[in-house]
């Protein structure tokens, strides 16, 4: 566990030293149904936090409301400093929270390196009467395009560099879409289950990738239900349960946690099954 968090309690909602993201009073409901119901958390800034539940837990109904991809109800978000309440989803990008998806969102019928350059803020060439000045916004294009080669370079896709992406096996889209999203470069990224549908041979090298944006100073913030990823991983984790936080801690503490137990297996896991089991005569 990261220096910064040692001595932090093991409580829901606790306070953090510095955190890049701050939920208070959040709520979502969907008729009669609360799928969210979250009082206060706080994300710490250059770590990894998995963000855990059983199914139904209220997980990416949450991950789209701190990314704007759905509005909350109620409630107030600060991310680095500022409140982002009247933020949308495209203006958070700009501000430095960007999230990727567990059904990738690449564009087809682009090039890899196509899709890359979209990813890249305050193009002057995205301006109609810009557009129509060539030299105001060359010099950006390419200095755009040699950012968008490094870093296919560094996620081993240069060699895609000019195929449609819709060319790429499900786990080369995670790693597009993943090196797409530091076009921007965030301060926050938010991981939408990244190992999902992906096979052995690319999780590992997703694993590391993951590792080596918190080693870059880039706060990461990941739902995944592969508890093998959350431990190898995350340096905190935040458990949900019926749309509320009901732990947060190291991921070796989740595991020892009453609450996360009973909630994935039930308040009653461990009582008798029946009477005989209880030792009474039938």
């Amino acid at each position: 566990m990261p220096v910064d968090l040692e001595g932090i309690a093991w409580t829901p909602g606790v306070a953090k030293p510095d955190p890049i993201l701050v939920v208070d009073n959040m709520r979502r409901a969907f008729g009669g149904l609360v799928a969210v119901d979250v009082d206060h958390v706080e994300v710490q800034r250059g770590i990894i936090t998995a963000l855990i539940g059983p199914n139904g837990a209220g997980k990416t109904t949450f991950f789209n409301l701190l990314t704007r991809f759905d509005q909350p109800d109620s409630g107030h978000t600060v991310f680095n400093g500022g409140s982002i309440d009247r933020s949308s989803s495209h203006t958070l990008a700009q501000q430095g929270m960007v999230r990727t998806f567990q059904l990738t969102k690449a564009l087809t019928k682009l090039s890899v390196l196509e899709n890359m350059k979209l990813g890249a803020k305050q193009q002057r060439g995205e301006n109609f009467f810009r557009s129509l000045v060539t030299p105001i916004w060359r010099a950006q294009e390419k200095a755009i395009e040699a950012r968008a080669d490094d870093l296919l370079e560094r996620f081993k896709l240069d060699h895609m560099r000019d195929e449609y992406a819709g060319t790429l096996s499900g786990g080369q889209r995670k790693l597009l879409e993943m090196a797409r999203s530091l076009m921007t470069e965030p301060d926050l990224v938010m991981l939408d289950e990244p190992m999902a549908g992906v096979n052995p041979a690319l999780t590992q090298s997703l694993l590391g990738h993951v590792k080596s944006l918190r080693d870059e100073g880039i706060s990461v913030m990941f739902v995944e239900h592969d508890m093998d990823v959350v431990r190898d991983i995350s340096d905190w984790v935040i458990v949900m349960a019926e749309g509320r936080i009901i732990a947060e801690g190291p991921h070796e503490s989740i595991g020892k946690n009453k609450a996360v137990i009973d909630a994935y297996l039930g308040a009653h896991h461990d009582e008798p099954l029946d009477v005989d089991d209880e030792g009474g005569d039938a």
